[in-house]
């Protein structure tokens, strides 16, 4: 079973940044793919965005791009996600996740089958 684990959330100001790291606890894995997702309070678990493993392509939720970056360091088999320009909207438990099908770009749930236990992120106004 491969475990994901997410660090760098916390509390940030509105227009502040974060960045949120996800690696595989244990034993290394590959994927076709690996993506970020949150969850709000009372809301459903949404796409943020993903990327492919080995060509760095990548894709966004609309509310995101321009302000969001995903990257991977292979080397250390670590996924990124540089947030900048935080609004409270953003605030949310991120989720990082693998997806080992050609349909990761969809950003579907279903898509993904390993998760991580999530990182808090709260942004103040």
């Amino acid at each position: 079973q491969v475990q994901l684990v997410e660090s760098g959330g916390g509390l940030v100001q509105a227009g502040g940044s974060l960045r949120l790291s996800c690696a595989p606890s244990g034993r290394s894995f590959s994927t076709y793919a690996m993506g970020w997702f949150r969850q709000a309070p009372g809301k459903a678990r949404e796409f943020v965005a993903a990327i492919r493993w080995s060509y760095g392509d990548t894709v966004y939720a609309e509310s995101v791009k321009g302000r969001f970056i995903i990257s991977k360091d292979n080397a250390k088999n670590t996924m990124y996600l540089q947030m900048n320009s935080l609004k409270p909207e953003d605030a949310a438990v991120y989720y990082c996740a693998s997806s080992p099908r050609l349909s990761w770009r969809s950003g579907t749930i279903n898509d993904y089958n390993y998760w991580g236990q999530g990182t808090q992120v709260t942004v103040s106004s």
